[in-house]
């Protein structure tokens, strides 16, 4: 990870690059060194949850299929989170999608992938799903059956933010932000007398002006097949998968935005929605109570209802 700035004060962003990303974390009158330790606490978990890296937890996990393999706090939490999403997601958020993840070309940091992966798809068919991997809380452990193995990017960046901001507020700061490359969680009090925390909604494709939201706490996640993606034997990939096919989702979604209370929940709802497709995905949200806007392939921004609600209009701008 390289830190592209050094320390700043505080309610400025404080920014660097981890879990393969860009982040950006905002503390309100907190500890004088509580974003180098924010950048160290991510740095952390990077190196815990990375499936790039051959000695992180996940990675150890992953190998030890079949036997119950012993894992930090952090890591465990993040397994049951996985695991819970799959359930509440009806499996379209599936965690187990790494050997059709990897046989589509995802199979090293995105940064270092071609743009035209050499080769024909190599199909893997339906994800094995969540059902027979066994926790124990009691000491920390995870088996997972043989043939499983988890991937935990998108759900891990989500967590982090949560986790940073949780510490950064137990740590006596007013208020903080952290963003890992679109994952958002904001708490407490704004920077410079604002009302609300302001977050800006980015078009993946650059063809909209999305709009701000204005949000006292929670997450915001968005998932788009626009960003990570690449080319095989001629033909358009990405990296959000649909479990029951292991193949790229094309379902009429360019992106989805989720808000929820937490951003790792945001941010399987958000996959969750884009796997299943409009009309699907719109259902899917608005049994979890949460709300949203899609980008459609037509270039059409549909928002959820209560959307609206979350606007950021002039008195939420600095006083």
């Amino acid at each position: 990870m390289a830190r592209e700035t050094d320390a700043v004060p505080d309610a400025q962003p404080y920014r660097f690059r981890a879990m393969g990303t860009d982040v950006e974390v905002i503390v309100v009158d907190g500890p004088e060194s509580a974003a180098e330790g924010a950048e160290a606490r991510i740095e952390d978990l990077e190196a815990r949850w990375s499936r790039f890296r051959p000695d992180s937890e996940l990675s150890r996990l992953n190998r030890a299929a079949g036997t119950p393999a012993v894992v930090s706090l952090p890591t465990f939490r993040l397994v049951q989170r996985a695991i819970e999403a799959w359930t509440l997601t009806e499996h379209r958020f599936d965690p187990s999608v790494l050997p059709a993840l990897e046989a589509a070309g995802y199979d090293r940091s995105f940064d270092e992938m071609p743009a035209e992966v050499p080769g024909p798809p190599r199909p893997t068919g339906a994800a094995p799903g969540c059902a027979g991997i066994r926790l124990d809380p009691v000491v920390r452990a995870v088996t997972l059956p043989p043939g499983v193995r988890l991937d935990l990017g998108g759900i891990g960046k989500g967590y982090a933010a949560d986790l940073v901001v949780s510490e950064l507020r137990d740590q006596g700061a007013a208020g903080a932000c952290v963003n890992l490359g679109g994952d958002v969680h904001v708490w407490g009090v704004p920077p410079g007398g604002a009302s609300s925390w302001v977050v800006a909604i980015e078009d993946p494709a650059g063809r909209h002006e999305l709009g701000n939201l204005a949000l006292a706490a929670g997450g915001i996640a968005t998932s788009t097949r626009l960003r990570r993606a690449w080319r095989r034997d001629g033909q358009p990939s990405h990296h959000l998968l649909d479990p029951a096919t292991g193949e790229p989702a094309f379902e009429g979604l360019a992106s989805v935005t989720v808000l929820a209370a937490e951003t790792w929940w945001a941010e399987v709802l958000a996959k969750a929605a884009f796997v299943a497709g409009p009309k699907a995905g719109w259902a899917l949200l608005a049994r979890h109570g949460v709300t949203g806007l899609f980008v459609l392939d037509d270039d059409r921004v549909v928002e959820l209802p209560g959307l609206a609600d979350f606007r950021a209009t002039d008195e939420h701008a600095d006083d």
